[in-house]
């Protein structure tokens, strides 16, 4: 079976369309086999952008909704091929939006293999735009349903606009050793989209790419996550500190002060390595506590010097002496063994 997801892209503009395309078509994700897995319908993989750009100035188009994104995602233990995957993925294109440029990219760097469906908004051959309500989702989704099971694949249950789903049961860590936990899913996800995002709204951006929806608002304290199949998360359950809003806020805002650069390293003066340094500092203080333990009590600091009559009595004399002063004879007979 697979899911039919719209993905909703709130930056509709020349730059986003080139960005969205660009991650699709990512050869260390559309690779398999020495064989990239990015097919056009009406339009070249090569020249695709260029292509739906031109569409849009011919018939002067050119403002408003620019592209359509759909992910076409199958279960991690589906029996099918990536080249089935990329197949499907290329019919159901085909049928559901004639008339439009379409790019069509099949991702084999995660457990599920899912397609990207990129469509431009405006027709090569009439000049329309196109719109996309509830009613097209859900006709989208039985031709899906009707191409998967003409490759032997299963189907999902009808779709019914506000239908709920029930949420998964206990037993999550046992799932995640067996691959199949939407959680860890999730922070794999969560990770990918990471590697190339500088800010906050590229991150949600690449998210939905995946078919995730975020939820991140200044007033809320939590980020909350919406997966493909309709469980919700909220970033304090991910397992991983490094996940909670507070810290991803940090890491962007260090990204935006250094020029992050995609796929990169973070240097370690960044907001993880303070907390990597903080911890090992922690570690210190509990090693000396440690220590202190094991040397038991310590001995009290001997008590300062202090002068007897007899000694203060001499140093005066000898201060007096220095300064020219005629000593008393008391004070001679004192000093007399040292003069």
């Amino acid at each position: 079976m697979a899911t039919f997801t719209p993905i909703k892209n709130k930056k509709q503009t020349k730059s986003a369309l080139l960005g969205t395309m660009l991650y699709c078509v990512d050869a260390r994700k559309t690779a398999h086999q020495g064989r990239s897995l990015v097919g056009g319908i009406n339009c070249s993989v090569y020249t695709a952008y260029l292509e739906m750009l031109t569409t849009k100035q011919q018939f002067r188009k050119t403002d408003g909704q620019q592209f359509f994104q759909f992910v076409q995602s199958f279960p991690e233990d589906a029996d099918i091929t990536p080249e089935e995957v990329h197949q499907i993925g290329l019919e159901l294109a085909s049928r559901q939006f004639p008339g439009f440029e379409v790019l069509v990219s099949t991702h084999c760097n995660t457990d599920n293999l899912h397609n990207h469906i990129l469509v431009n908004s405006v027709s090569y051959e009439s000049g329309k735009k196109l719109h996309q309500n509830h009613d097209d989702l859900v006709r989208h989704r039985k031709v899906n349903d009707e191409i998967c099971m003409t490759h032997g694949q299963p189907v999902l249950e009808s779709y019914h606009k506000g239908q709920k789903k029930k949420r998964a049961q206990a037993g999550e860590f046992r799932a995640a050793q067996r691959g199949d936990s939407w959680k860890f899913a999730l922070i794999r996800a969560i990770e990918e989209a990471l590697l190339y995002s500088p800010d906050r709204e590229s991150f949600i951006q690449n998210m939905e790419y995946e078919g995730y929806q975020v939820q991140w608002s200044d007033t809320r304290k939590y980020i909350t996550y919406t997966c493909p199949n309709g469980m919700k998360c909220r970033d304090n359950k991910l397992h991983d500190e490094t996940y909670l809003k507070e810290n991803l806020e940090k890491l962007f805002a260090h990204r935006q002060a250094t020029g992050f650069a995609p796929l990169t390293p973070e240097p370690p003066e960044s907001w993880l390595g303070e907390l990597e340094r903080a911890k090992e500092l922690a570690g210190d203080v509990v090693s000396l506590g440690r220590n202190l333990e094991r040397i038991g009590e310590v001995q009290p600091l001997p008590a300062p010097r202090t002068w007897t009559d007899s000694k203060q009595r001499r140093r005066e004399a000898l201060k007096k002496l220095a300064q020219g002063h005629k000593l008393q004879s008391e004070q001679e007979q004192e000093l007399g063994p040292q003069m």
